[in-house]
């Protein structure tokens, strides 16, 4: 059976050159005689891949030496958890609420301290980024708290919040290595690498050293201080290896395509081609105001609960899969992130295009 084009939010599309690399070393990489599944973490042969790893992220997004890069397991939702016990000193928190997941990293840090509501879309359905140049942020706050692209709603921040000197910690899942980023305007990112990096199972964060101390929340488990992380280059415990493996071809895959500036460039190609025909269409409508779309996620409706269905059903059946969106959204997403072709977007919108013509 030929690859289907796989519009998935994630675990989602991976680079094909990169997955016909993991299967020519599946049984034997580099002349180790073992696949990279069998292998010793602490062994040299995986030493030099999780180094290599972390070189080529670190040059991707110039990542400064006082910032660390840590590979850890337990998603970016363990991290909602994680966040406020290394940071929360004052039990005081701003949180910025553009969707799902930004909610539950509120709610979660609740558990922890005073988290406040800085702003929210959630009167319009979280279809726009509020305005976050003069936030209600007091002295008090430990951090600012935003998740940068929101996947299932498809926005994306264009600007960074003003955090008045407040440290920002960024949740940017949904769109790691989509684009350049200035990480020193950061005092944490991170991210599940499931959506553009690799597969699930692994999350990067990438921590400014003066946030990586002892002084956390007493009852901290040891997994989540960054501290036991950081102190032990991602290997206090077994990490994710294989995992890790394929994000460091990924990085590589990047690199060779221009790096992030090359991605820019080609997701602003591939998302114009969709929401170009979006908004001349007739029948179908992005649900996000123009200024806040997402290169990365893009949810659409026909207006027509049957419709949507009859429409993810026959995009299914011509190979076009996983457009449904979210089961609190309903409709259709289309994630196109780094590894979605070209000719994939193309494909999708001439299909659209027949529909419409069947179905107005």
């Amino acid at each position: 059976m030929s690859r289907v084009y796989n519009f998935s939010a994630g675990p989602a599309v991976l680079p094909e050159e990169v997955l016909k690399e993991a299967a020519e070393e599946m049984l034997d990489y580099k002349g180790s005689g073992m696949s990279v599944m069998e292998m010793s973490h602490r062994s040299k042969v995986y030493d030099e891949i999780i180094k290599e790893a972390e070189q080529d992220i670190r040059d991707l997004l110039s990542i400064p030496d006082n910032y660390k890069v840590l590979f850890l397991q337990g998603g970016a939702s363990q991290q909602f958890a994680a966040v406020p016990m290394n940071l929360m000193k004052n039990k005081k928190a701003g949180y910025i609420l553009t969707g799902q997941w930004a909610k539950k990293a509120f709610a979660e840090a609740k558990l922890y301290g005073e988290a406040v509501e800085l702003a929210s879309s959630a009167d319009k359905t979280f279809s726009y980024i509020p305005d976050c140049s003069d936030l209600p942020i007091t002295d008090d706050m430990d951090y600012v708290y935003i998740c940068e692209n929101n996947t299932i709603y498809g926005t994306k921040y264009k600007k960074l919040p003003n955090t008045k000197g407040r440290i920002l910690v960024s949740d940017v899942s949904s769109c790691f290595l989509s684009e350049p980023m200035d990480v020193t305007k950061y005092g944490v990112v991170y991210g599940g690498v499931q959506k553009n990096i690799g597969p699930a199972g692994v999350v990067i964060d990438i921590i400014r050293e003066d946030l990586i101390t002892d002084d956390v929340l007493p009852g901290t488990p040891t997994m989540l201080k960054w501290k036991t992380q950081s102190d032990n280059d991602s290997l206090y415990n077994t990490p994710p290896c294989y995992g890790i493996y394929i994000c460091g071809k990924v990085f590589k895959w990047i690199k060779r395509n221009g790096g992030l500036a090359g991605m820019k460039t080609r997701n602003e190609e591939k998302a114009k081609i969709l929401y170009d025909f979006l908004d001349n269409s007739t029948l179908f409508k992005g649900t996000v105001v123009k200024e806040d779309r997402s290169l990365m996620n893009v949810p659409f409706v026909t207006g027509n609960e049957e419709l949507d269905k009859k429409f993810v059903a026959a995009a299914t059946e011509k190979g076009f899969v996983n457009l449904k969106g979210h089961r609190t959204v309903g409709g259709m997403r289309a994630s196109i992130y780094n590894a979605m072709p070209k000719e994939g977007v193309e494909k999708l919108v001439s299909f659209m295009e027949q529909f419409e013509k069947e179905n107005k």
